[in-house]
């Protein structure tokens, strides 16, 4: 593919937050763009901006109908498509107790499993094709678990796992996966889109309580900026090499280097009592 050839885009969850800027920017950047929502309304000022290059299209990802019928449709529209955005997804925040079944399954429904068939729905094109490339939106929470947000966190773990795994099955076909993981931006996840528990345990106030807190009140001053992050998610969908990762934000990466740095004190520290689980190497010849 040329590198100054125009690319369609299907991304999902463009009524809010990143979503709504990638899309944005990639229309504004002259690229054409499928973009979806589970409520029309809230993309058609998008299509009335950019009517030539920005198709609306209703996607609830956890349908698989819809799911589908987005894909089509985009060909329909456009003749092919080159980058799909897994943006998609929402938080939710408890106590690991405090959970309530019904809301955390139904989080994971989205953020992981709806993701996955997203994904496997466009593989067989992008490996037909030789070529393709998806971005995922991860977060902060897949690199990093805390207090009340563990739910959330499992549902990113669960996706970086299974995007790091796919980067190594389909790079053989030309076929590219990033994931990008945003710390704190100034978008609704803190605000509008995040659900909580309404099950309170008393007795984790002081660790679950003041950090759900604390998350609520940055709501509207956290450091990223959305317009920042969306055109550096376009350059991560029209760049040659893309990394296979990119962390977003100085406050995440200082704290992931601070993990990092206690993981590799917690190596160190523990190495020995690691070696001891494997066969003496002078008994390893003899097993076999």
């Amino acid at each position: 593919m040329a590198a100054d050839k125009t690319k369609v885009w299907l991304i999902t969850g463009c009524s809010t937050g990143f979503g709504r800027e990638i899309a944005l920017c990639a229309l504004a950047q002259g690229e054409r763009v499928a973009v979806t929502a589970r409520r029309l309304e809230s993309v058609a000022d998008i299509c009335r901006q950019f009517p030539d290059r920005a198709l609306a299209l209703q996607l609830d990802i956890t349908d698989p109908n819809q799911r589908s019928a987005a894909l089509r449709d985009t060909l329909d529209r456009f003749g092919e498509l080159d980058v799909l955005v897994n943006n998609a997804g929402y938080t939710y925040v408890a106590a690991i107790e405090e959970g309530e079944e019904a809301e955390f399954r139904a989080m994971f429904e989205t953020n992981f499993f709806a993701t996955l068939e997203m994904t496997r729905l466009v593989l067989p094109y992008f490996r037909e094709r030789r070529r393709g490339r998806i971005l995922n939106n991860s977060s902060q929470a897949g690199l990093m678990g805390n207090p009340g947000t563990g739910f959330y966190s499992s549902s990113k773990y669960a996706l970086e796992g299974l995007m790091e795994a796919l980067t190594k099955e389909v790079a053989p076909f030309g076929i590219q996966v990033v994931s990008v993981q945003p710390g704190a931006f100034r978008t609704e996840n803190c605000g509008r889109s995040l659900q909580r528990s309404a099950c309170r345990v008393p007795d984790y106030e002081d660790t679950v309580g003041q950090r759900l807190d604390m998350i609520a009140a940055i709501d509207g001053r956290q450091p990223g900026d959305p317009v920042r992050g969306a055109q550096i998610f376009v350059k991560l969908g029209t760049m040659e090499n893309p990394p296979a990762t990119l962390i977003l934000g100085a406050g995440v990466l200082q704290t992931y280097r601070e993990k990092l740095e206690g993981i590799q004190q917690h190596l160190q520290e523990w190495e020995s009592v690691s070696i001891s689980a494997d066969y003496p190497p002078d008994e390893t010849a003899t097993k076999r």
